[in-house]
């Protein structure tokens, strides 16, 4: 097969979009909208005049060197990846658009699971590390499926001279997370959904009901509410918060995005806003992409009962995955992230491992110099 990549309209992305059971929100046209400091172009993969694939490509540049960028395809290309399609044919027509366009390294991620781990398998593995018989990474622990076409797929990026991202000398480092949990809801009834949490979850959700917590839809109105909470979150928990314009930008284009429907789920109790979550639809996908809660209202659980709504929702949206989002890479309890592994595994379903994301040089010089910078200014500001 030989294919060729070139730039492709909104509209063309768009209609490639509409057929397809789901495509990471990351992937949208739209998505280039809220990431203001990227330029954005969607890209297509052409076998003839038949489009057979597409991409949202984000070009960060040097400072005061703009000829001269990083290409990221976050949680992408949105190839067909289930027809084993080899390497050899996307891959090579992508760097070359990109080397003319100035970049000097390529990062993509492909959306294909290398392996997964049911829930009573992360239990059993946290149970073992306990005990201090067991691995402290999820990563050794056997997993219950393993993909034999994730493992050529990252056989045939590795002989194409790909690293995985942050292994090379540039030093980058994932952007998106490898490791995430995954909710499945497709054909599941709300009894059955709520019988699957652990005891935990369901105590939780009964005592945030006990306690007056309310869960209602919020709107664009609610975001500066959602927003001071959100900071109050980042300061409990040491993480630097996005700006409020970051989510006011991100309601308003993947609201207009004809595929995507952004949702704010705003917890009350007493009157005062006691938990927020922003969650994400993109065809048959629900992701949960921001939280944030109150200190005060802690003991009422109003995350597990936001939670809980975004769940029914996603189920009445027809959706077949519920998505969690990120977990770092361990099964020990004395590890400080440790905690929200223990949140996600309380919902009843499994953690997937990418095949993660792959760096491709094209400028070797240029890469280690702006790998360089990068890592100046990240010292800078830990």
């Amino acid at each position: 097969m030989s294919l060729l990549v070139r730039a492709i309209t909104t509209e063309q992305h768009d209609a490639w979009i509409a057929t397809r059971p789901y495509v990471s929100f990351l992937q949208l046209p739209q998505w280039g909208r809220v990431k203001t400091d990227w330029l954005s172009e969607s890209l297509g993969w052409f076998d003839g005049s038949q489009l057979v694939g597409a991409g949202l490509a984000l070009y960060r540049g040097i400072p005061r060197l703009p000829q001269r960028s990083l290409a990221y395809i976050p949680e992408g290309p949105d190839l067909n990846w289930s027809d084993g399609l080899d390497v050899a044919d996307w891959l090579p027509p992508l760097l070359e658009h990109c080397r003319h366009r100035g970049a000097f390294l390529v990062k993509v991620g492909p959306p294909v699971i290398h392996r997964q781990w049911e829930s009573a398998t992360i239990k059993s593995a946290i149970a073992s590390r306990e005990s201090g018989t067991g691995p402290s990474r999820l990563s050794a622990v056997a997993a219950d499926r393993v993909s034999a076409s994730a493992d050529r797929l990252m056989d045939q990026l590795r002989s194409a001279g790909g690293h995985p991202a942050g292994a090379g000398a540039t030093g980058f480092a994932d952007g998106q997370p490898r490791f995430v949990f995954q909710l499945p809801i497709q054909d599941r009834t709300e009894e059955q959904l709520f019988a699957g949490l652990n005891q935990l979850w369901r105590r939780n959700i009964r005592r945030s009901q006990a306690a007056g917590v309310t869960v209602r839809r919020g709107d664009a109105q609610d975001l500066p509410d959602f927003h001071r909470v959100y900071v109050e979150t980042a300061q409990r928990d040491g993480f630097t918060p996005r700006a409020l314009s970051y989510f006011t930008r991100l309601w308003d284009a993947l609201g207009q995005a004809p595929h995507a429907e952004p949702a704010l789920f705003i917890a009350e109790r007493e009157g005062h806003l006691a938990a927020a979550t922003l969650l994400i639809k993109v065809g048959c996908r629900s992701w949960y992409s921001y939280g944030a809660s109150t200190t005060a209202d802690r003991d009422a659980r109003p995350s597990n009962a936001v939670q809980w709504a975004m769940i029914e929702f996603a189920r009445d949206a027809g959706c077949d995955i519920y998505d969690l989002r990120g977990i770092v890479d361990t099964v020990d309890p004395h590890d400080p992230l440790f905690g929200l592994v223990q949140f996600k595994v309380g919902t009843g379903g499994h953690a997937v491992e990418y095949v993660g994301e792959w760096d491709f040089v094209l400028r070797p010089s240029w890469a280690r110099a702006y790998g360089r910078y990068q890592r100046m200014r990240s010292n800078r500001h830990g």
